[in-house]
């Protein structure tokens, strides 16, 4: 593998020269002839893309969106480009049924229906994201939102595909740095730069893309800068608050406008290239993705023993003294290809993945904690010819990883994780019925260094669907699951202060497996100038895994036990399109999205960290090359709390955007603006552990410029 030269952590973001180089390597690049721009060289943002056309790669079938019985939500062009944000969590966060959870600019997960962490797969391009975002909350996601095509929500149990660690969903990110088939076009892609007001963000990324024959090549990179983020008040919380000055706390010393340590750099990019002949095709890709970001006071405790001034309400300059900042680097190997009508196979198709991953946090000046994390994963996938009326695929899946952390805060010992899983899928139309059936079953071995006895399980997954179209108009989904969830290295074998969940973890190498059953019931509408859809689901859960009090203080700290009880998810969400009116002033549209979810174990108590019912709008206006946008986001308190856990008020967040599309040529240029939380919110949110000491970013308004070829 390759490495990335180092720089100085303690070095505040610098101005984005790669912008303007970007900018300008762009207009040097030779254009696109107009009769080379194909199917992949279109302005494919000059109009809206139509979701229901697009194939779902996460899906061996490739199926169209609205022929999937499972329910699937989808983030692509001008919707993408409106939601792009610093983490994947944060992107995807407006589709309903998503949140993310946050940990200060630099780290946003995706939480689907109330579920995180291990019970939810981030994917890059079909196979897993390769590093350690899911051992603690403060460990981010080594994939970049702004290179995406598109990316894919799996909703509810996704284990037939991706394994156990899917129980919750699965997020794919599509980047097509494996060209996956010949582009039509000599020389394509795009550029952007971007400068956010908030916290004097810049973001420059640029992508290329072309043919030389039967080679199809890709390059892309990026970077993105940010200082300290505006907040619109106090960093601590009102009640938070409240406690420091019970404690004799000066309030001068209260953090007030400023996040201090939320700033952040990151950068990377690709070079891919596929060969393409009649039948078969192979590809490559070689990426870097590197972050340094930092987190923000409160969430890392420091020793009982030290001064008191390590308090979360002191000034900045104590934060800095103190701060803690994650210098994180990945490098990965992507390869790709298939096979096309062979024999009894429309096509066969693998995928093999290499990452290696580390990162180290440091505090002044000096490493205290290092992981390192070493995996690879191999797909295979074969989809048959169709037998009797069935349309199917089959499929292997295998893994492993080399995990180790190495210094103050290794609360989980090093391990060594292989997993093999083979699945089938299958479907088939009767009238206006489809059945879609589905199974898996997978071997999971977890080796931990020292005394520790290892895992060794089986996990099976059962799935079935069926979609009824009534007709065009009105089609009703149902979905019935089984599924397993081996546990994770950090539920079994923790032992150790964890500083991001503020308590010391201890594992239980003796923990089942999980079982989750789960139903949904889905009805979607369709018209010539109307789309919606509202889903009922339900999930319970056999020896769920979960975190509880363990009644005492190790070091100061509250000690939580992985421990197992039944649970239960139940929720719903529902979201509309309009188009209210297309008339001389431009062609208006709404949409409008809600949902809730509830958690609680078989005890009655409620879960920590669920994230609280919603409900937003959007009004879209286009007229020519313009189009803007205006959206509320109403969260609401949440009350229902877990024992120990504090209520979280509520709050609105209103957004805006607009865009003005130009071509020259085979350039299209695209100049926009977007503004976030222009209310100045204070906003804290429920899935978070730093929500008493870190609210979502204040008002932040972002101008930039695009450009398609």
């Amino acid at each position: 593998m390759f490495e990335i030269p180092s720089r100085p952590l303690s070095a505040p973001p610098r101005p984005l020269p790669l912008a303007a180089a970007l900018a300008t390597a762009l207009l040097l690049a030779p254009p696109a002839r107009a009769d080379d721009v194909g199917e992949g060289g279109d302005h494919r943002h000059d109009t809206p893309v139509e979701l229901d056309a697009i194939e779902v790669d996460a899906s061996p079938l490739r199926q169209r969106l609205d022929a999937v019985a499972r329910p699937v939500g989808v983030l692509a062009g001008e919707e993408l480009d409106a939601s792009r944000a610093g983490s994947i969590g944060e992107t995807v966060a407006r589709l309903p049924g998503l949140q993310s959870s946050f940990f200060g600019a630099g780290v946003g997960r995706p939480v689907i229906r109330g579920q995180d962490g291990a019970r939810v797969q981030v994917l890059n391009g079909g196979t897993g994201a390769l590093d350690a975002s899911t051992i603690s909350a403060d460990h981010a996601v080594a994939i970049e939102p702004f290179l995406a095509d598109r990316i894919e929500v799996l909703k509810g149990p996704a284990s037939l595909l991706f394994g156990s660690a899917a129980i919750g969903g699965a997020v794919n990110v599509v980047d097509g740095r494996v060209p996956t088939a010949p582009l039509g076009l000599s020389v394509g892609g795009r550029a952007e730069v971007r400068y956010g007001s908030g916290a004097g963000l810049g973001v420059g990324a640029l992508r290329l893309d072309g043919d030389a024959g039967a080679l199809s090549w890709h390059v892309d990179g990026f970077r993105r800068s940010a200082g300290d983020v505006g907040i619109p008040g106090h960093a601590l919380s009102p009640g938070r608050i409240a406690e420091e000055l019970a404690e004799g706390e000066d309030p001068d010393h209260f953090t007030h406008g400023r996040l201090p340590n939320s700033r952040l750099a990151s950068d990377g990019g690709a070079v891919g290239a596929s060969w393409f002949g009649e039948r078969a095709w192979a590809g490559a890709a070689v990426s870097t993705y590197r972050s340094d970001y930092g987190i923000p006071p409160g969430a890392h405790s420091h020793d009982p023993d030290d001064d008191d001034d390590h308090d979360a309400g002191h000034d900045e300059h104590d934060h800095e003294a103190h701060a803690v900042r994650i210098d994180l680097r990945q490098q990965r190997l992507d390869l790709r290809g298939g096979v096309r009508e062979a024999g009894p196979l429309q096509e066969f198709a693998w995928r093999l993945s290499r990452g290696d991953y580390r990162h180290n946090e440091i505090e002044d000046g000096v490493v205290g904690t290092r992981f390192e994390a070493r995996g690879t994963e191999l797909r295979l996938e074969a989809v048959q010819q169709p037998i009797a009326g069935w349309r199917g695929a089959f499929g292997l899946q295998a893994g492993e990883r080399d995990f180790a952390a190495i210094g103050d805060e290794a609360f989980v010992p090093a391990s060594s994780s292989r997993d093999l899983g083979l699945f089938v899928m299958q479907e088939r139309d009767f009238g206006r019925f489809k059945l879609e059936v589905g199974g898996r079953h997978e071997h999971v071995r977890i080796d931990p260094d020292g005394a520790l006895p290892a895992l060794d399980r089986h996990a099976g997954s059962l799935a079935l669907g069926g979609l009824w179209k009534f007709s065009d108009a009105v089609h009703l989904g149902l979905n019935l699951d089984r599924a397993e969830r081996a546990p994770a290295a950090e539920e079994l074998y923790a032992a150790g202060a964890h500083v991001a969940t503020g308590s010391w973890e201890r594992g239980d190498p003796g923990l089942r497996n999980e079982i989750a059953r789960s139903a949904e019931l889905s009805l979607h509408l369709h018209g010539p100038r109307h789309e919606a859809t509202i889903a009922v689901y339900r999930t319970q859960f056999d020896d769920f895994i979960h975190l509880r009090d363990g009644g005492r203080e190790i070091d100061g700290l509250p000690e939580r036990l992985w421990a197992q009880a039944d649970a239960r998810f139940a929720g719903w969400e529902a979201e509309a399109r309009f188009e209210l009116a297309d008339v001389a002033s431009g062609l208006w549209e709404l949409r409008v999205f809600a949902d809730g979810v509830r958690a609680r174990l078989a005890n009655g108590e409620r879960l920590p960290r669920i994230a609280p019912g919603r409900v937003g709008a959007d009004l879209e206006w286009r007229r020519g090359p313009w189009r803007a946008r205006l959206g509320a986001l109403r969260v609401h308190a949440q009350d229902e709390v877990a024992p120990g856990e504090s209520p979280t008020p509520g709050y609105t967040l209103i957004d805006t955007g607009a865009a003005w599309h130009h071509d020259v040529g085979d350039l299209g240029w695209e100049v926009f603006v977007e503004a976030r939380n222009l209310g100045n919110a204070d906003a804290r949110v429920h899935t978070s552990f730093l929500k008493d000491y870190a609210p979502l970013p204040g008002r932040n308004v972002e101008i930039g410029v695009r450009v398609l070829f």
